[in-house]
């Protein structure tokens, strides 16, 4: 058996774990970066939270959530930023079969447009905000995307002057492309996102809305982009 052989038996138990719709909702409900209760994310799928146990276990028994419990309650989280990348890529594999299918309610086109608009993926910023946040880094030259995603010495010098500190962990680069499912094309993830996104989160520049992921660019949002980066307000709205 050749070394791709033997990795045939893991790739399968991990389809099997994701091949499941109760799962992927819970899994895609996780990309927002927080921590969950079972119950929370049982109403979120629609099944009873008997039901949503079972899955939960399967889901960290594989290796794909982390939990923890405070008391009588449990909390799942992503198991790491590489399984966030993992779902988010595979989701972008189904965005124009999604795309193609219209919203049944008003509350749903809402949601929708909401996070087309802005959104958090995983621990960083997608949708038009994230892509606009990432072309005016790269405008600025302070991004480079020729060969893949690489901060410059500027945008080191750029966040810094920010008060945006990047605080490498692990293997995780400090730059990484990742595929935006609504836009098609690539925003800034890795340390750097992540410390642009938690950042614009701690000084109200973004704040989150509804239930899900979706995020909106405050006034102090604007002003500070704008100052920063260059980006238009109209952008951003």
């Amino acid at each position: 058996m050749t070394d791709k052989e033997a990795e045939a038996p893991g790739l399968a138990r991990l389809a099997a774990l994701l091949a499941d719709e109760t799962r992927a909702a819970c899994l895609l409900a996780l990309l927002d970066g927080r921590a969950w209760t079972a119950g929370e994310l049982a109403r979120h799928a629609g099944v009873a939270a008997s039901t949503l146990s079972e899955h939960l276990g399967k889901l960290v028994t594989g290796g794909l959530l982390a939990e923890e419990r405070q008391g009588r309650h449990r909390y799942v989280r992503l198991a790491d930023d590489r399984v966030a990348q993992l779902v988010e890529d595979l989701a972008a594999q189904v965005a124009p079969e999604a795309a193609a299918r219209r919203p049944r309610t008003l509350r749903a086109s809402s949601a929708g447009s909401a996070m087309a608009r802005g959104r958090t993926c995983y621990d960083h910023l997608a949708g038009r905000l994230g892509i606009a946040v990432t072309d005016a880094l790269t405008g600025l030259g302070l991004l480079r995307q020729d060969t893949g995603f690489a901060l410059t010495d500027a945008g080191l010098g750029w966040f810094d002057a920010a008060g945006i500190p990047l605080r490498p962990t692990g293997r995780r680069p400090l730059a990484r492309a990742c595929l935006d499912w609504t836009e098609r094309r690539p925003h800034l993830a890795g340390v750097a996102g992540a410390a642009l996104c938690r950042h614009a989160l701690d000084t109200g520049w973004c704040v989150r809305i509804g239930s899900e992921r979706a995020v909106k660019v405050t006034p102090a949002g604007e002003a500070a982009l704008s100052e920063l980066l260059r980006i238009d307000p109209l952008a951003l709205r």
